[in-house]
């Protein structure tokens, strides 16, 4: 029947009443109630009303009151859907409203104008709804604190324009559609409703069930205004200008607004429907423009991100999970796919725990050939279950360096690794590990396994490794760094020894299983040979102890040491094509070749059944290691000499006349060892700095406060303490850093010699003046614990400012002692030089900060634009930055020999293999000759100037090739490359030098050129001056494989006239030992034909006379190895 509009206004006006007298009502109590509060602060009028209301109030009136509250409580407890029955009552309301607006659909297909009677069914029904919505109502405004903020809540005034048209239906016995449209905003909590049931769980579902309620709820609502405005039409126009238009009409037309497209065919024609229409196409263009999108992405990814990794059978693929994002996806995939197009078969599965940006997606889309990206996480068995970790080759984990709490990083990666092996045991793990002591959990897991191939890769103790070899010798942290960055970009050099820095940043370190036809030759022959006949410069091999039961590499091996079958050699080269000739190599076939490029494969019947593997041979499960049974029993001459007794051991050591303790090293033998020191006995003070002068030391700066994350300075010492140095040749550290940071660090350094602590900053010249740095070797600037920054470029403010600080200082030469002038002269600085710069060396964070550095290097021929490892400052070894770390998961991964001869080289002779055995028999360990000397007997690396060291006694010497087999052939000792001055004729205030990795056979030497070299610890590489006699004079013994003779030698002989220059054909190594008597209780000391200026030893003993006799009592004493103390 039709509806009168006085009908239709009483519907309209009962629901407009309610809302704005029910807030007016509101206002005026908070009126009242504000007035009351201030008449209670007036003076006097508070305690009077509080005297009335105290004679008024009753107990009764207290227990209503307290009533009261527990009443609200339970309300506030139901409705926040914690309770059982508050959820059943959220969901019934959801639900109800959704019935409600059901019913309105179906109203409304008849006329707006049309009144419908209580016949209807569907009438009884909604008023039954209202009812039960005014009884939630009520709830939720007696739980309301703030009244007025509830009565203008969405929820709130949905009900107030829908519920009292209810009742007014009901008083005049006919119904109207009304604003009953409204109840479409209820599906807002569409949501909050389906986490309740736990339909939805991600957060990816939450975000997409939010985005649909919100367009489906301004959809239902919009249509549902222009259906009741234009078919009532405008209310001044008495209805004239009104269309007939169902709801469904009205929801296209929405749709088809909101798409911008407007087809004409159903448009507004009453003005309150095109003022609407205006309005919400501006809304519904910024809304729907943001909305519609991100839900079509979230459904899009969800199906292309959750599916699971189809194995494919015969194709290996790895997992890398942690920290994915662009920058760490992209040094991975650079590193990773450094081969030819083509020739990598083996796809990578990326497990991020968020989906990827666009950015990142663009790079898996440029990569699609290797890389699938799966959404899940580590820690979750059903997503190692998508990626079929069961299967796959190796799972990788990838570390954030840049992340403010290394701590939580390193614990949430440790967590991954545990979820990864509890679910495969067999699974091989390459992880990278932020700091050293969190080293120690890993092997602790029962399932990890470093024969199966698992390994860690710790940044800090490889970066601090790195920084602490620079600090032992100059440029050795660029060398050593050069030999491990991947430097694909094309370089134009602009000067001549640009060209020579770019050409030995091509050779990197390469492994391959050499040719049986070098089984039983010693290292120098093999190397020698290699070197000459096939172009390869052979460092280090790989020898299995048979003492030990651990593979141990050995860099520079004596000449005892022989080689035996399929042993690996460690080469420096540019390709693998080059190293594979020495697993070629036949002695009968190739005998009269001399062109490397010639030698391939022969065709000799001795050699059809012999196997070259490449040089990147990929590590497999349960396959990894490399020796057979039968090379245990394959006894060296070299490991006969580690049986040698106390007594005989004896024979070759020295005294220390500075110090009365004997040379204590660590149970491992691997580091020089102390007793615990104090603290307080090693703090400097700035007032005392004339008791304290430092010389020829190493300078450490370090950032950070008693919060700081702790950095691990132990990894930066325990290079510098490593057992082959003498404690004579041990440098003095002094740390400048806040006193508050370094007690933290303290107790992991106590046990190591000669270590002091400057409170203070390196920001402060006078802290630096205090810890003597104008007499130091090298100056560290060590980068501070990350913080967190939105700017990348911050991380390094400190670090560049104490290198600007440190960088402006001007030390003038003349103030040098005479020692010191000359090291200065050889190793950085030209002999003109009036003033000279400390020399230093930076760790950088932010790779990209070299700029900063570039500026106070004072050179012109800086690249600019280019990153850090084409720098000019990087190239002088002045600068440092662990960014190149990232690299070695790929190397670790294809060869992870590799990474065992990097570790070795930085830490001071640590590898992962050693630091098992120690784990094993750390509480056998003790400081008998085996473990002390054995250990010790390894090759340091070293500078030496061709003209002032025993490499002069080498001629010729035009090239480095003559130079190469002249040291190896006469000294043993091992040339890697040369640290030569940028501009030889100039004459420059300051003259800097550059690193040449590993020179070319006829590279032409200079006579200002320093040689870097593996030096033997045994090996003295400075003449003896004769001319300035010193107490006392060390040279040092090998055992050879004869008897050695007996200590105490009948005949004495005078050091200086025993250190007379011999010819280049006499071994160093052969010499017979003999005691030197000493007067005025000068120390005991065998000699050999070479001095070091820091002398090199082998142990310490102490010497006494007793009746005319010399008696040697070697000290002892029972310590844990330094390597494996916590950090």
């Amino acid at each position: 029947m039709p509806c009168p509009s006085e009908i239709q206004v009483a519907f309209i006006l009962s629901s407009f009443v309610t809302f704005f007298l029910g807030l007016l009502i509101l206002f005026i109590f908070r009126l009242i109630w504000r007035t009351i509060k201030k008449w209670q602060n007036i003076k006097g009028t508070g305690i009077l009303l509080e005297l009335l209301l105290t004679k008024s109030i009753g107990n009764g009136h207290l227990e209503s009151l307290h009533f009261q509250g527990i009443f609200r409580n339970h309300i506030e407890m139901l409705l926040s859907a914690q309770t059982f029955v508050g959820q059943v009552l959220v969901i019934l309301v959801f639900v109800l409203s959704i019935g409600s607006l059901i019913i309105y659909f179906i109203n409304s297909s008849d006329p707006v104008g049309s009144c419908s009677s209580y016949e209807d069914k569907t009438i009884p029904i909604d008023l039954t709804f209202n009812v039960f919505f005014s009884f939630y109502f009520g709830l939720r405004f007696v739980a309301a604190d703030d009244k007025i903020k509830f009565w203008l809540e969405m929820n709130s005034i949905v009900d107030i324009f829908t519920v009292p048209p209810t009742f007014i239906s009901y008083y005049l016995k006919s119904n109207w559609l009304g604003l009953r449209f409204l109840r479409a905003l209820r599906l807002l909590e569409l949501p909050q409703i389906l986490q309740i049931l736990r339909a939805i769980r991600t957060s990816n579902a939450v975000k997409f069930s939010k985005l649909l309620s919100i367009v489906l709820s301004t959809w239902f609502t919009a249509a549902g205004f222009i259906h009741l405005v234009e078919n009532s039409g405008d209310p001044w126009l008495k209805g004239r200008n009104s269309q007939n238009i169902s709801y469904f009409e009205s929801i296209y037309l929405v749709m088809a607004t909101t798409s911008t497209v407007g087809f004409g065919d159903v448009v507004a024609k009453t003005s309150l429907g095109r003022t609407f229409i205006m309005f919400f196409t501006l809304g519904s263009l910024v809304l729907f423009a943001n909305y519609v999108p991100e839900m079509v992405e979230l459904f899009a990814n969800k199906r292309k991100y959750t599916s699971a990794y189809e194995v494919v059978k015969g194709k290996k693929f790895i997992v890398v999970c942690g920290n994915i994002t662009v920058d760490s996806v992209t040094a991975f995939l650079r590193n990773f796919l450094r081969h030819k197009a083509g020739e990598i078969n083996i796809e990578i599965v990326f497990l991020g725990e968020v989906p990827p940006s666009l950015e990142l997606e663009t790079i898996f889309k440029c990569n699609m050939a290797y890389t699938t990206f799966v959404s899940g996480s580590a820690l979750k068995w059903d997503d190692l279950r998508r990626v079929a970790v069961e299967s796959a080759e190796a799972c990788l984990i990838i570390a954030n360096p840049l992340c403010s709490d290394l701590q939580a990083e390193d614990t949430s990666n440790i967590m991954r690794v545990l979820s990864i092996k509890n679910y495969c045991p067999n699974t091989r793990i390459i992880i990278q590990i932020l700091q050293s002591h969190n080293k120690v959990f890993l092997p602790k897991i029962p399932s990890w396994s470093w024969s199966t191939g698992d390994n860690i890769i710790c940044f800090a103790e490889l970066k601090l490794g790195f920084i602490a070899q620079g600090c032992l010798v100059p440029g050795m942290c660029t060398f050593l760094t050069s030999l491990f960055v991947e430097q694909n970009k094309k370089v134009f050099p602009k000067q001549p020894w640009q060209k020579y820095f770019f050409n030995g940043l091509k050779n990197k370190i390469l492994t391959q299983r050499l040719s049986d036809d070098f089984a039983g030759m010693s290292f120098p022959d093999v190397s020698r040979l290699c070197f000459v006949k096939l172009g390869l410069m052979l460092i280090a091999i790989e020898h299995k102890s048979m003492f030990h039961g651990y593979c141990s590499l050995l860099l520079n091996p004596p000449v005892q040491v022989k080689l035996r079958k399929n042993t690996l050699g460690f080469f420096i080269a540019e390709s693998a094509k080059e190293v594979i000739r020495a697993a070629f190599y036949c002695a009968s076939c190739h005998n009269d070749i001399f062109t490397p490029e010639l030698i391939g494969k022969c065709s000799c019947k001795a050699k059809v059944h012999r196997h070259f593997p490449g040089t990147a041979v990929m590590v497999k499960k349960n396959t990894v290691r490399e020796f057979s049974d039968s090379t245990v029993h394959d006894c060296m001459i070299w490991g006969q000499q580690k049986m040698i007794s106390n007594v005989t051991l004896a024979t070759r050591t020295f005294l220390y006349e500075a110090e009365q303790d004997s040379d204590h090293l660590d149970s491992s033998g691997m580091f020089h060892w102390c007793r615990a020191t104090s603290l307080d006995s090693v703090i400097l003070k700035r007032m005392d700095k004339s008791k304290h002068e430092f010389r020829d030391h190493v300078v450490a700066c370090v950032f950070g406060d008693a919060t700081s994350t702790l950095i691990g300075l132990r990894n930066f010492v325990m290079p510098l303490r490593a057992s082959s140095y003498t404690r004579m040749e041990l440098k003095d550290i002094v740390f400048i850093g806040s006193l508050d940071y370094l007690k933290r660090e303290w107790i992991f350094l106590r046990n190591f010699p000669r270590i002091f602590i400057l409170p203070g900053s390196a920001l402060f010249p006078q802290d630096l003046h205090a810890a003597n740095i104008e007499e130091c070797s090298m100056c560290a600037v060590l980068s501070s614990s990350s913080k967190a920054s939105s700017n990348p470029a911050l991380v390094d403010t400190e670090t560049i400012m104490a290198t600007l600080n440190i960088g402006s200082l001007r030390i003038s030469c003349s103030d040098q002692s005479p020692e010191e002038s000359r090291r200065n002269s050889a190793y950085r600085f030209s002999g003109t030089s009036k003033y000279r710069r400390i020399p230093m060396l930076t760790e950088l964070k932010n790779p990209s900060n070299i700029h900063y550095i570039e500026q106070l290097s004072g050179l012109d021929e800086t690249f600019s634009g280019t990153s850090l490892h084409l720098s000019t400052s990087f190239s002088t070894g002045t600068v440092f930055s662990g960014s190149f770390l990232d690299s070695l998961l790929a190397t670790a991964f294809y060869n992870y020999h590799v990474l065992e001869l990097l570790q070795m080289l930085v830490t001071g002779g640590i590898s992962s293999q050693m630091e098992q055995h120690f784990d094993k028999s750390v509480c056998g360990l003790t400081n008998h000759g085996t473990s002390l000397t054995s250990e010790r007997m390894r090759c340091k690396l070293g500078i030496l100037s061709l003209n002032e060291t025993i490499l002069s006694d080498i001629k010729p010497r035009q090239t480095f090739g003559q130079l190469f087999c002249g040291s190896i052939d006469n000294f043993g000792i091992l040339c890697l490359g040369l640290y030569r001055m940028i501009d030889e004729e100039e004459n420059k205030p300051e003259q800097n030098r550059f690193v040449i990795t590993r020179p070319s056979n006829t590279f032409k030497l200079l006579p200002s050129d320093l040689v870097f070299c593996a030096i033997p610890f045994s090996t003295s590489c400075y003449k003896l001056d004769t001319t300035s006699p010193s107490p006392y004079e060390t040279i040092n013994i090998v055992p050879t494989s004869e008897k050695p003779t007996n200590t105490n030698h009948s005949s004495t002989i005078n050091p200086v006239s025993q250190t007379t220059t011999q010819p280049l054909t006499t071994s160093l190594h052969y010499l017979e030992p003999k005691t030197i008597s000493i007067s005025d209780s000068k120390q005991t000391v065998l000699t050999q034909s070479r001095k070091l200026p820091s002398q090199t030893y082998l142990g310490e003993t102490e010497t006494t006379r007793e009746n005319g006799k010399e008696k040697m009592n070697e000290s002892t004493e029972e310590n844990a190895p330094a390597s494996s103390k916590p950090n």
